[in-house]
């Protein structure tokens, strides 16, 4: 079910918030679980028994583990992190790697024919190419993290497997995140130790709940949406544009991308604020970052920090010899890009972010002289935006990767951005392209938004705490009339929907 249908926002939304703080504690888990289950199998309803899977081997896990010791303690622990990857293996890797391995063969003169996993439709039981379970990457981490917590003796194995079910299945968050921790979101469903859920109904927290879904929406809907049309026009046709038109459609994705993930986010975390759960933030403003850490420290934070704390820090994170803190890094990202997909564009838009960062370490030295030498050091302000100027780039180049529909699209991309022949005329051939104004308005509406998203931004943030009296009031009016007036109502899919 998606957050911007008709479907969850008439019936779904309202229908499970309002019989929530109608019914007693002690049933509210069960109606959450089964809203859960309702809101998931609105996709594809045989892919939660994939999900029922890892709940279950996750649970018996989580209370194995708390219950032994020594090696045993370890294998438990194992056992989980094998069957979690082994389902991303076979669902999410399966083509990519079956394809690449034939590939490979094939150029030595090997024959080898396996089946696509595209190809299965399970005696019939799901439709022909569809094989990767919604926000597979999202639940497996979220359950993971909970076994690794048992592990390490940071969280108490669940003993009620419904509610240990909803902790991983939690509707808001289920199928793009934010990736949430046992000690956040577990221990707030067991806030009522044993007599349910105990949140209350409380009407200032309803209302900032509603209005962050709000700009969850305006995002997605007025922001989000018309991106992609111009977005998804140019890169279906890269050999069709010149390089005005590319540099404009890798622009706008970079908004698309963060209007569409951030405004999912602002979504489930409004949503589950209206009941009385606090989820963690998952973006803080990222192209405002003045470096490429401090990107991924305001973007997808809830992935970065899991990356950290269970890879990262694992391998040795910068407590190891200089060429070893390096290559930890740059794994960590080749990993994090192939999370995001099973294609050879996300893994070089990983490395590409990996590169960043260990340059980014190499240069420190010359960079700092640099700045003493140039007189940017006594002008803090000027440095600061120079320095966001250039990683907001820096980030817009590696988009061209994530984005591409092949490798081969990005660098024909590439050599047409850095290549002399702009024309106006290729702007205006884009603008002819598109109907009934979408090109003005898109970049009026972008225009906008960046001006306001800081605001918003901060408004949202403050716990409680907006605008008074009628600016307030006339803002959030607006950005609903915005949303009404220019708002995209086909239903489509959230881009980190795929993942």
């Amino acid at each position: 079910m998606l957050f911007n249908s008709a479907e969850f926002c008439l019936l779904f939304f309202p229908l499970v918030t309002g019989l929530y703080f109608v019914l007693p504690h002690r049933r509210r888990w069960l109606l959450l679980l089964a809203a859960s289950c309702w809101f998931y199998m609105a996709f594809v309803p045989l892919f939660i028994l994939i999900l029922a899977f890892t709940i279950l081997v996750d649970f018996v896990a989580g209370i194995a583990i708390e219950g032994s010791s020594g090696p045993r303690r370890k294998a438990y622990l194992v056992a989980s992190i094998v069957a979690n990857v082994g389902v991303l293996a076979v669902f999410k890797y399966w083509d990519f790697l079956n394809g690449n391995l034939t590939g490979l063969l094939g150029s030595i003169g090997l024959e080898y024919h396996m089946p696509k996993l595209k190809e299965w439709t399970f005696f019939g039981l799901l439709p022909a190419g569809m094989v990767l379970p919604i926000g597979l990457s999202f639940h497996t981490f979220q359950s993971l993290s909970y076994t690794i917590e048992v592990y390490r003796g940071h969280q108490r194995a669940e003993r009620r497997f419904g509610l240990f079910a909803l902790y991983v299945m939690f509707y808001p968050q289920l199928v793009a995140g934010p990736i949430e921790r046992p000690a956040n979101l577990l221990n707030q469903l067991n806030a009522g130790d044993g007599h349910g859920i105990r949140s209350r109904y409380d009407h200032a927290r309803v209302v900032w709940g509603l209005k962050q879904m709000l700009w969850g929406f305006f995002k997605k809907l007025v922001i989000a949406d018309r991106c992609g049309v111009v977005v998804d026009q140019v890169y279906s046709d890269v050999d069709g544009y010149g390089g005005a038109s590319l540099l404009l459609a890798t622009y706008l994705f970079a908004f698309q991308i963060y209007c569409d993930f951030s405004g999912y986010t602002d979504i489930a975390l409004g949503a589950a604020r209206v009941m009385g759960f606090d989820l963690m933030v998952n973006f803080r403003t990222p192209y405002r970052s003045t470096s490429i850490s401090e990107f991924w420290s305001r973007w997808h934070i809830s992935l970065s920090s899991w990356f950290r704390d269970y890879l990262y820090i694992p391998l040795g994170g910068n407590r190891v010899v200089k060429w070893r803190w390096y290559y930890n890094l740059f794994l960590v990202f080749m990993v994090s890009g192939l999370w995001h997909g099973a294609s050879w564009t996300y893994v070089i838009w990983g490395a590409l972010h990996g590169g960043y960062l260990v340059l980014a370490l190499l240069c420190a030295p010359l960079w700092a002289r640099f700045d003493a030498l140039t007189g940017l050091d006594a002008r803090p302000v000027l440095k600061r935006w120079i320095n966001v100027l250039v990683t907001f780039h820096l980030v817009v180049l590696a988009w061209v990767f994530f984005r591409a529909n092949q490798v081969q699209d990005a660098f024909t991309l590439y050599d047409r951005l850095f290549s002399t022949g702009w024309s106006f005329s290729d702007l205006m051939g884009l603008r002819d392209d598109l109907n009934n104004g979408m090109f003005e308005a898109t970049l009026v509406l972008v225009g906008l938004f960046l001006l306001i998203d800081p605001v918003y931004d901060a408004w949202i943030k403050r716990e409680r705490v907006w605008p008074g009296g009628w600016q307030g009031q006339f803002a959030f009016a607006t950005l609903a009339a915005a949303i009404l007036i220019f708002g995209f109502y086909g239903a489509t899919s959230f881009i980190y929907f795929q993942f």
